[in-house]
């Protein structure tokens, strides 16, 4: 069981993913979590105002499962296969997040002063995850899925946009850690 505890090695975790993307190809499914959003708007209703939601979402009740599967993996993964560490940071991230005023998350995902409660209450907060959140949703949209739709399921297809909206990514990702992060904060 100790080996379910730790992070577990690239060519175990790679394994599985492309065994579950090979099975997908298979049976002519495509994967992505961001389709899912508009699968659960549409059971919602959505489809009634806006035409974008406007399709049959029971052929896509199958990718709902991810969704429900990702919930419940990673209530598993916390409550019964961690050694209650949390998340380990390397001491290089810490010091660069020290350099802009940012407290080590101490095992959690993210810092208290940018994701806690408290943090949400002050204006330049709820600014920046507003901000953020509606970038990501519109990014999402104008590329047509998200990280994991291209990334994953994308480039296992050798599909060319994913290959340019994954190089994207990697591009916006850095721009935003080494450059806009620093002026924000």
């Amino acid at each position: 069981m100790y080996s379910f505890y730790g992070t577990w090695p690239w060519y175990i975790s790679g394994f599985l993913i492309g065994a579950i993307m090979l099975t997908l190809v298979y049976f002519g499914k495509q994967f992505g979590m961001s389709s899912n959003l508009r699968t659960l708007c549409t059971m919602a209703g959505a489809g009634k105002n806006v035409s974008f939601f406007k399709f049959d979402w029971r052929e896509q009740k199958w990718n709902l499962a991810v969704v429900f599967g990702a919930i419940l993996g990673g209530f598993v993964a916390v409550h019964f296969l961690s050694d209650g560490s949390g998340v380990n940071l390397n001491p290089q991230t810490v010091e660069q997040l020290a350099a802009m005023n940012i407290e080590a998350p101490n095992g959690k995902l993210g810092p208290d002063s940018l994701f806690g409660l408290e943090a949400v209450k002050t204006p330049k907060a709820f600014a920046i995850l507003l901000l953020g959140g509606l970038l990501i949703g519109f990014g999402t949209r104008y590329a047509g899925g998200c990280t994991s739709g291209h990334a994953i399921s994308g480039l296992s297809n050798l599909q060319k946009p994913s290959l340019i909206a994954v190089i994207g990514f990697f591009i916006g990702g850095l721009l935003m850690a080494h450059f806009l992060l620093p002026l924000i904060f």
